[in-house]
């Protein structure tokens, strides 16, 4: 389950990314002093329950920003499906769809694991971060083993986990997935690309926004305690936000709400200021 490869898109050189960097390094400097203290102490995460199966919820200042900062911009990874990395599956019949946990068109896989449900509200900054609608969202995130369809060994014939979304009156979209892997080197994340309309989304012109929402550690301890996630646990005691590649400069608008129990499904909410 090592994506080393992920992890070389990562270290292609300053002129990759400063770009990146300095838009994110302006996004926290926005928040300045107390509002930055604020934002850290909102990334508290809380268990009700730590057993399997309990009640687990995670509260973070994520994405609530009204202040005009935009969620921060991310690298697509290796395995974007969009066209920019070989297949496009944003040009295929069924792409839009809010239950992602199985494929379309010809393959026939389903992807098992813990039960997610996704909810993004994509917020509008230019216009007092109301809620952006008729915009569109791509989503997409590996599987239990870690393994991204399209892309990875024995399933590049898979198309699941994938999904277009057009947002609704304020700005919302949602999807039902299941819990993704810690695969080496990287922290429990899923990928999401905003784009202007689902016409735009469905050609892969015009994007607004790649980003990445991270998934808080104690729900995640909870799933991966389960059948099928346990190489989970190791991979994630390997690294931390702090630490992760992606967000170790910065993730207050980027770690997601989750809530519920693995018997029921957990549900990770995040707001997507554009």
């Amino acid at each position: 389950m090592a994506h080393d490869q992920e992890l070389h898109d990562h270290d292609r050189g300053l002129s990759h990314d400063l770009p990146t960097l300095l838009s994110r390094r302006r996004a926290l400097t926005l928040l300045g002093g107390a509002g930055l203290a604020a934002a850290l102490a909102g990334c508290g995460i809380t268990g009700a329950d730590d057993s399997a199966g309990g009640s687990p919820t995670a509260s973070s200042a994520a994405g609530t920003a009204t202040d005009g900062t935009e969620i921060p911009e991310e690298t697509a990874g290796p395995y974007p499906g969009d066209g920019s990395s070989g297949v496009n599956v944003l040009t295929e019949s069924g792409i839009v769809r809010s239950d992602i946990t199985s494929s379309f068109g010809s393959a026939t896989g389903v992807a098992q694991g813990v039960p997610l449900t996704i909810k993004l509200k994509v917020l509008d900054t230019g216009n007092g971060s109301a809620g952006l609608q008729g915009a569109a969202v791509y989503l997409w995130h590996c599987d239990r083993d870690g393994r991204y369809s399209l892309y990875s060994e024995g399933i590049t014939q898979e198309n699941y986990l994938r999904g277009v979304q057009e947002t609704g009156s304020d700005g919302s979209v949602q999807f039902t997935s299941i819990y993704p892997a810690a695969y080496s080197g990287r922290w429990p994340h899923i990928h999401f690309e905003v784009y202007p309309s689902l016409d735009a989304a469905t050609t892969a012109s015009g994007k607004l926004r790649t980003s990445q929402l991270a998934l808080p550690e104690a729900p995640c301890k909870l799933v991966y305690a389960t059948e099928g996630y346990s190489q989970s646990l190791q991979n994630m005691a390997q690294t931390s936000l702090d630490t992760d590649n992606v967000f170790s400069d910065g993730y207050s608008l980027q770690l997601a709400t989750v809530t519920g129990t693995v018997a029921d499904g957990m549900t990770a909410t995040l707001n997507v200021p554009v």
